[in-house]
């Protein structure tokens, strides 16, 4: 026999939605925010009964579900492993994302992120986006303050794109287990991509990674003996 819980037509409510109480987004480090299934979705799984806890939002309320939700004051945020199955899962996850204009550190890890560009995070100085599914630099949100990158998982091919950061603070960047760290002289080419750049893979710059400025003209000499 199936019993309903005192809690189960709550399981689909975002902290926000639930009455009598004042915590605020900023208050918050590891928040849910991930929506509620459709009602639809809801009929087709027999669902219907959480229903009953949805209503009409006025404009009013709407403005105080924002400021109680108050993400532009948020410094320090983890919003990792929000189940984003659904297109209008990542449209409202993107929403949040475009009003963190404060937040300094950032975990997005396995949200199955294919494409952040248009995001715009201008104080971020620690994001970490591990176990998602870029494949390039340039899908990346616009990062100016970034000072630790982390892309582990990924399915970054190329380093085409790596050198917009040369104009950032990036002091370490993780790459571990994407296609392009089995590229030749990977290490070589993130460093003279990024001068200022002092660790990659949790490894600090090595004398090795230096590559003289001509390097590229030894590699394509022929010596004939």
């Amino acid at each position: 026999f199936f019993f309903k819980l005192p809690s189960d037509s709550f399981k689909y409510l975002g902290w926000c939605d639930i009455e009598e109480h004042d915590v605020r987004g900023n208050q918050l480090h590891c928040p849910r925010v991930r929506e509620g299934p459709s009602e639809e979705e809801l009929f087709f799984r027999r669902e219907e009964h959480t229903l009953k806890k949805r209503k009409q939002v006025t404009d009013t309320e709407k403005w105080e579900k924002r400021l109680q939700e108050n993400w532009e004051n948020c410094a320090e945020l983890n919003l990792s492993f929000q189940d984003l199955g659904d297109l209008y899962q990542v449209e409202n996850f993107k929403r949040i994302l475009r009003r963190l204009i404060r937040v300094e550190k950032l975990w997005l890890v396995d949200n199955s992120l294919t494409d952040l560009s248009a995001i715009r995070l201008p104080r971020c100085r620690e994001l970490n986006v591990n176990k998602n599914h870029f494949r390039s630099f340039k899908q990346l949100p616009k990062i100016p303050q970034i000072q630790h990158l982390s892309l582990a998982e990924n399915n970054i091919v190329t380093l085409s794109g790596i050198s917009d950061f040369r104009h950032t603070p990036l002091e370490s960047l993780i790459l571990k287990r994407n296609p392009c760290e089995f590229q030749e002289r990977y290490r070589q080419l993130v460093f003279s991509s990024l001068p200022n750049l002092k660790m990659l893979d949790g490894i600090p710059k090595l004398p090795e990674d230096c590559s003289p400025p001509d390097i590229r003209f030894f590699y394509k000499m022929c010596t004939i003996l």
